[in-house]
């Protein structure tokens, strides 16, 4: 294999759809990786993996495998019958989400001016209210005690 390389598929005459990894991936991580993707060890050949009911759509769960890995940053060498992008027919055409030009219009809006911080306008300020004076005397509280309450 190639330097670089984290994962290889290809087809086997007796196991099917396989796939091995290579040393600069730690075993038990792709293991975990390869058991996800419905693969599994085969018994006397460390490294090898074979895909668990291969006759249960086969092709494509191994071609989405691959996908798989490559969309999470792993370096994935494939079949030409396995690789996604050969083998997956004809590409669908990119239909435009508009989130370029909605960022274009959020940063239009972000760099005007706007009216939440515009200057009051120009207009007189309310008249306060009077502050009534201060009592020169203490007011007087008559607190009554209520008869109809419960006795301690």
């Amino acid at each position: 294999m190639q330097p670089g390389i984290h994962f290889a598929f290809g087809n086997h005459e007796e196991h099917g759809f396989v796939a091995s990894f290579t040393s600069s991936l730690p075993a038990h991580l792709a293991h975990w990786y390869l058991e996800r993707e419905q693969f599994e060890p085969i018994s006397g050949e460390p490294g090898l993996y074979r895909l668990s009911e291969p006759e249960r759509d086969g092709p494509r769960r191994t071609r989405q495998a691959v996908d798989d890995l490559r969309l999470l940053g792993y370096t994935v060498q494939a079949g030409m019958r396995l690789a996604p992008a050969v083998s997956a027919g004809p590409p669908r055409p990119v239909r435009p989400n508009g989130l370029q030009e909605r960022r274009s219009r959020l940063a239009q809006a972000a760099a005007g001016r706007t009216t939440q911080r515009a200057t009051p306008p120009a207009t007189s300020r309310p008249s306060a209210r009077p502050i009534p004076p201060r009592p020169t005397y203490a007011p007087t509280v008559h607190l009554t005690a209520s008869g109809g309450g419960r006795s301690r």
